[in-house]
Order: C-alpha cells, then sequence, then structure tokens
C-alpha cells in the first residue's frame, strides 16, 4: 500500500482529484476522514495542508505527495521530485502599488515585504544584493500596502486579478511553480512498483491531453498529398474501402493545430471527417 499526501482543499486538490479520476483511482473526497483507501488501486490518501506535505513525505508520514513547486522550494525538505505534473501553475512575484514609481529591483532597498515565503524571498534578495525587511504574514498578504503594513508583498499571482482589486501591480516575477509529484527518498522496492504503476497511468492521461482522434474519407488519388499534412504519431493508418477509388485514414491530431490541418484536409478532399477525444493514450 503506497500513502499519497494530497493538498485538503483549494485549486491544487481539485486538480489532483481530476487528475485521479483521469487516472481510474477512485478514491473518496471526503472533508470528514483525513486518510481515505482507494477502492480499486493500492494506495491511501492522506488530506493535509499544502505546507504540510513536503515535511510529511520527508519524514515517511506519507510515502509520496503532491504539492506546489512553491511550497516544495519554501520548505526546502529532503524530498524526492518524481514528476512535474503540469498543472495548478502560477508563479511568486513581488508586487508594489500601482501608483509608485518603479525603476527596478533596487527600489526595494530599505523596505518591508509582506510574505508567506521569506524563504524563497529571502534568497531572492540576497542574490540580488537588496537589504529589505520581510515581514512574515500568513494569508492575506496583498492588503498589507493598503493598511501600512508593508510597502509591497511577495505572493502568489494566477490571474493577477487580486493584485488588481488592491491596486498592487507584478513587478518582478521571482520563480514559476506548478504541481510536484514528491516522494521519500527511501520507498521501498513494492512501494516504488506501485509509484510507478501510478506513473503509466498519469502519462496516458497526459499523452491524451489536447489531442482528437479523427477518421476521413479520402480519394486515394489524392492520399500521397493527405499524409504529408498529417503529423500523426508514426505514421496514419489506411483503411480500404468497398469504393476502391477511395480509402478511409486514421489519425491523431494535437489541437494546436487541428483547424488548420482540417482546413488542409478538406482542400485536398477529404470527406466525411469524425473527430472524437481520446482520453488515455499509450505510447
Amino acid at each position: 500500500m503506497l500513502r499519497i499526501a494530497i493538498q485538503s482543499k483549494g485549486r491544487l486538490f481539485e486538480d489532483t482529484m481530476n487528475l485521479l479520476a483521469e487516472a481510474d483511482i477512485k478514491v473518496s473526497s471526503s472533508k470528514r476522514t483525513l486518510l481515505v483507501q482507494s477502492t480499486n488501486f493500492p494506495i491511501e490518501v492522506l488530506y493535509l495542508r499544502d505546507d504540510d506535505i513536503p515535511q510529511s513525505v520527508a519524514t515517511g508520514v506519507a510515502d509520496i505527495g503532491i504539492v506546489g513547486e512553491n511550497e516544495y522550494e519554501e520548505r526546502g525538505e529532503q524530498a524526492e521530485i518524481v514528476e512535474r505534473l503540469g498543472f495548478s501553475r502560477c508563479r511568486l512575484s513581488l508586487a508594489i502599488p500601482k501608483d509608485v514609481d518603479y525603476k527596478g529591483i533596487a527600489w526595494f532597498n530599505g523596505r518591508k515585504i509582506a510574505t508567506s515565503y521569506p524563504n524563497i524571498l529571502q534568497r531572492y534578495l540576497d542574490a540580488h544584493g537588496i537589504k529589505a525587511e520581510i515581514h512574515q504574514i500568513a494569508g492575506s498578504v496583498e492588503i498589507s500596502p493598503g493598511i501600512g503594513l508593508a510597502d509591497g508583498i511577495f505572493d502568489i499571482v494566477s490571474s493577477g486579478s487580486t493584485l488588481v482589486s488592491n491596486n498592487l501591480r507584478e513587478v518582478e516575477i521571482v520563480m514559476r511553480s506548478e504541481a510536484l509529484l514528491i516522494a521519500n527518498r527511501q520507498l521501498s522496492d513494492e512501494k516504488r512498483s506501485i509509484l510507478n504503476q501510478m506513473l503509466f497511468r498519469f502519462e496516458a492521461v497526459r499523452q491524451a491531453e489536447d489531442k482528437k482522434y479523427v477518421r476521413m474519407n479520402v480519394p486515394r488519388e489524392k492520399l500521397a498529398d493527405i499524409i504529408d499534412v498529417l503529423p500523426g504519431l508514426k505514421s496514419p493508418t489506411i483503411i480500404p474501402l468497398a469504393d476502391d477509388d477511395w480509402c478511409s485514414v486514421h489519425t491523431v491530431l494535437d489541437q494546436q493545430r487541428f483547424w488548420e490541418i482540417i482546413g488542409r484536409l478538406k482542400e485536398l478532399g477529404a470527406q466525411g471527417i469524425l473527430v472524437t477525444p481520446i482520453e488515455k493514450m499509450i505510447l
């Protein structure tokens, strides 16, 4: 049995539960229970505060955990980064009142900065030779300049709407963050095997993101031209039809270039184009 620590609430909780569901790992998301066992996979989920996850994994209370890179870097615990998961992206930035004339990072010399991430901030200031007073605060960091508690803040930024609503503007991006899968460095072979099974499922889900399975009927005389514009995984599947002048072509397209490629296929004579979402993809 593998124990995974997961944030008990917030966007990272929702994104993590969605990933587990996509990987067909069934877990109750009940907030009343701290420890929940999966009904169809050998894991149990430990729901924790995000800032407790790195230590819990490093000390073996949990075998693995999914945590924001910001918390992992702030806590400095000796846990292994197994995988970057690519969701719950945000950034840690310095922000100041929007009407301040900002000329560069030297503006923070002698200033007071409010933050929930003093360690990351201190390393950044040291690297740039800035001497500032760090005021550690838990929650509602963005209100600090407005009430005279600090000259600026260092906090998580996603859309930036919270900064705008508090008359602040982002002036320096210190680090970018995403969800990490971390593990205890002393995992047994049995637990490492379960982890690898989980990673295999996660990869299948990730490979399918923004991909479409496309089937179409094409004139055989145009087959070579159509194959040339298809960026398939290896090569498209070609299936003969009852009419010898036509064949069926099956391939996978990336959403980013989907409409561009479909337009070119239509120009080359493709007909009856059928598009299907892909849930999983095993390479």
